[in-house]
């Protein structure tokens, strides 16, 4: 199974979307391995964006990604890093397709609730920013027969 990260951005935790957000994950079938509420840090949010250093808008992302808590989820599932990135919808939410998640509850590109790892590279290397070893949990569930259709 794929993980992949999630970060419920402080936008939508202000707005109280987190249940809203968090449980349309699991209506989908995607499994909570990790789960925390926190405050990050500018150095955290410095690493986590360290692939837009150079861009023009780097400074308003790490400013806004520590402008108040954020919820950082590790998913688990089949093909989890394509699906999440599905379910949230386009980057800019304008674009987003209605019953996406930025498509339902963003209007703003610098607001848009939610990020995702765009790969599974970058999901093993940004969940190693949010989470240590031990707080991603292997754990079965027993529903998950009846989401996976072969399930090894």
């Amino acid at each position: 199974m794929e993980r992949t990260l999630v970060l419920i951005k402080p936008d939508a935790v202000k707005r109280q979307l987190t249940s809203k957000i968090l449980s349309r994950f699991e209506d989908k079938g995607l499994k909570i391995v990790g789960l925390k509420l926190m405050q990050l840090s500018k150095e955290k949010a410095m690493e986590h964006y360290a692939e837009h250093k150079k861009k023009p808008f780097f400074d308003n992302l790490v400013s806004f990604i520590t402008s108040g808590p954020i919820v950082a989820i590790v998913l688990e599932g089949k093909d989890a890093v394509t699906v999440v990135r599905t379910m949230m919808g386009t980057t800019n939410p304008r674009d987003a397709a209605p019953g996406t998640i930025r498509g339902d509850f963003a209007m703003d590109l610098g607001r848009n609730v939610i990020h995702g790892s765009d790969s599974v590279y970058s999901a093993e290397r940004e969940i190693k920013i949010f989470f240590e070893e031990d707080e991603v949990l292997d754990y079965e569930r027993v529903i998950d027969k009846d989401i996976y259709e072969n399930l090894e």
